[in-house]
């Protein structure tokens, strides 16, 4: 693979318009293969990931969107639901073998949700690299019912729902001009 920073950073876009073309179920084992080799801290991975293309399971997502993001996730060819796993911490002995780490979180529930979160969405933003990678656009959104989401998608397993993100390929002709950054004085300090 041949990936520039352009592809990744700084021409890509969040779309909110898709093409009509489909995201095979390989493409999501391709992205899925590339994003789990990004680190955690103590390679716990707690995310998990449902990938909604179905209509049965768009039909129980789109409701549950903020109305904002119903139409745009409604036409997404795939829209992945970014879970974090509570119980990420029955894992460990398999991910990270070296030490019994464990006991670092069973019945801690305020470090497993911070735990759970953090690399959740670092997991998450992986996802979205490996997206751009293998040529798929994505369109992350946080405007919808996450106990609504947790109940349809989750229900019976210790996963909450932490973002969902669209995939496909992005309409670029529909993006509107591209939104400022903070500069490195503005949001950085060297200590």
């Amino acid at each position: 693979m041949n990936v520039t920073t352009e592809q990744l950073f700084t021409e890509a876009r969040t779309h909110n318009v898709w093409l009509d073309e489909p995201v095979s179920d390989e493409q999501l084992r391709q992205l899925y293969d590339l994003l789990k080799w990004g680190p955690t801290s103590a390679n716990c991975s707690p995310m998990r990931v449902i990938f909604c293309k179905s209509p049965e399971a768009k039909a129980k997502l789109v409701p549950l969107m903020d109305p904002g993001n119903r139409e745009k996730t409604g036409k997404a060819p795939v829209t992945a639901i970014i879970g974090m796993d509570m119980a990420f911490y029955d894992q460990l002995p398999k991910l990270f073998p070296h030490t019994d780490a464990r006991p670092w979180f069973a019945g801690k529930e305020a470090k497993i949700a911070e735990t759970a979160f953090r690399n959740s969405s670092l997991q998450g933003a992986y996802l979205m690299l490996a997206a751009r990678v293998i040529g798929l656009d994505c369109g992350p959104m946080s405007g919808f019912d996450a106990a609504g989401v947790d109940a349809a998608f989750w229900a019976g397993t210790t996963v909450k729902t932490n973002f969902v993100c669209s995939l496909g390929h992005g309409d670029s002709t529909r993006l509107f001009p591209r939104s400022p950054r903070l500069t490195f004085e503005e949001a950085c300090s060297i200590a």
